[in-house]
């Protein structure tokens, strides 16, 4: 294979990785990219070894990799991000219709608001019974009943 077409197969592949980046919501493939960049720009100035292109397209995508990676990570890690709903965690509440996590039912009342509730434990919990409310997944309170 000539040095004229690996400048169009390195060429290709940075657009290839640079293209499925744009479309991943993660960091997937701009590691690739910068890999792909450095054989491109060997090829451009004339490193007629293709095997030489190849392992620095290798060694620059893996030391890329390494590198950024955490600290990527870090930057885009989600932070939980308190809610007025955490206020509820701990508080007593009411049930105003019957818990059954079988059954997927369950209502609670807690500071004037209804929830969606399931138990914690998975036992029903019949209605007017006092809860406190244990942690919240979704829109569902996760109760217990007081005293437990």
């Amino acid at each position: 294979m000539s040095n004229e077409i690996m400048i169009f197969i390195w060429l290709g592949l940075i657009l290839l990785f640079g293209l499925i980046e744009a479309l991943s919501p993660q960091l997937t493939s701009i590691w690739f990219s910068a890999g792909a960049l450095v054989a491109f720009l060997l090829a451009v100035f004339g490193v007629q070894s293709i095997p030489v292109q190849i392992v620095a397209f290798i060694l620059v995508s893996l030391a890329a990799l390494l590198v950024t990676r955490p600290l990527a990570k870090k930057m885009i890690a989600k932070r939980a991000e308190p809610t007025n709903a955490d206020r509820n965690i701990g508080e007593d509440a009411i049930v105003t219709a019957d818990i059954d996590n079988v059954e997927g039912t369950g209502e609670v009342i807690v500071k004037g608001v209804v929830w969606t509730a399931r138990s914690a434990s998975g036992a029903p919990i019949s209605k007017d019974s006092r809860v406190t409310v244990k942690k919240i997944e979704g829109v569902k309170l996760i109760v217990e009943p007081i005293g437990k």
